[in-house]
């Protein structure tokens, strides 16, 4: 058995009475992708239309008061919350596109192509016109409620999770949803629609402190539920008859991995606006990179996903100075080509 285990390249780790197996490539890589994340974090802090030095920032982290106010505030109040929430949005987006994937056992289920993040971005729109005063506490919540009923129905509509037109189903709502955005669009008031366009595209530049806590309030959560049912997930993988003879209730586990994702998209799409396709990319990358199970695989989309996200905004933010460009476009960019293909590398399945 040990010898098995080694060869399969896992090795024991112990933490005190707990103990688990865990493959050293597999960490290293996890371990690689957070140093280009915080080295990438670090690039976002000191440049911008007002470069800051690289040594400023420890003082601006650690003794804020040694630095002239306008340094600080731009680093603190603007670049910091900004970049934080990029990453914030990129872990969230990244874990929910692995798990909708592992659960529908469909390498194309992506909340973005099952209408779940337009379902969300329907209904905290109409919260933030219809009913302005309320605190942004409540955009979440209400996200979530739009984006768990389009999923539950895509789900009715489908029948079938695990098949191609659970997908395809998806699309044709996610459609229905945009055709209903794009008539609020060419009724409401322009100054309405400028903020709506904006919203839309998913730009970071509105963050601030209290959004980075309202995502990390509602992302914490959420992450922990889909590794605690990570291991349930990789005996899911067997098919139900056999996850059932091995003690795993997969309605149950079906329905909180379920729920997890929509969780992840709402806050996200509450806090930033609709950010696409890094939900589709960051679980193929990280299956690609790394070797493991869901516990593995979700880890590994939430750091890609994250690096991704904040990839896009500093190019968005700094490429076309003064012009800023929304990061979800640049992640468009990407993610359009990136679906395309797998839509050919399945093309015998539809």
């Amino acid at each position: 058995m040990r010898r098995a285990v080694l060869r399969a390249g896992l090795r024991p780790l112990r933490i005190g009475v707990y103990s688990a197996l865990v493959r050293p490539r597999t960490l290293a890589c996890l371990a690689l992708f957070l140093l280009m994340t915080a080295l990438l974090l670090s690039f976002g802090l000191t440049h911008g239309s007002l470069p800051i030095p690289t040594s400023a920032i420890g003082r601006a982290l650690f003794y804020p008061e040694s630095l002239p106010a306008d340094a600080r505030y731009i680093v603190m109040d603007i670049r910091l919350p900004r970049l934080l929430m990029a990453v914030l949005c990129g872990a969230m987006l990244g874990m929910a596109g692995a798990a909708m994937q592992s659960i529908t056992r469909n390498g194309l289920a992506d909340p973005g192509l099952i209408g779940v993040k337009e379902g969300c971005s329907a209904t905290v729109l109409l919260l933030i016109f219809q009913f302005p005063a309320l605190s942004l506490f409540w955009r979440p919540a209400v996200g979530m409620v739009g984006g768990l009923l389009t999923a539950l129905l895509v789900v009715a509509l489908a029948r079938d999770i695990s098949r191609p037109r659970f997908i395809l189903t998806g699309i044709g709502v996610s459609w229905a949803f945009a055709a209903a955005m794009g008539v609020f669009m060419t009724t409401a008031d322009v100054r309405d629609v400028q903020t709506a366009m904006l919203w839309l595209a998913g730009s970071l530049h509105t963050a601030n402190w209290a959004l980075v806590g309202v995502a990390a309030g509602w992302a914490v959560p959420a992450c922990a539920l889909l590794l605690f049912t990570a291991r349930a997930a990789d005996v899911a993988l067997l098919g139900n008859q056999a996850a059932t003879g091995l003690g795993v209730r997969t309605s149950r586990l079906a329905l909180l991995r379920l729920l997890a994702p929509v969780v992840l998209t709402a806050a996200c799409v509450s806090c930033v606006g609709s950010i696409g396709f890094v939900g589709l990319i960051a679980p193929h990358m990280a299956r690609a990179l790394l070797r493991g199970g869901q516990t593995a695989l979700l880890l590994g989309s939430a750091v890609l996903g994250a690096l991704l996200v904040l990839m896009a905004d500093n190019v968005g933010r700094l490429a076309f100075l003064p012009l800023q460009l929304p990061a979800g476009i640049v992640i468009s960019l990407i993610g359009g080509p990136f679906f395309l293909l797998l839509l050919w590398q399945r093309r015998d399945r539809f």
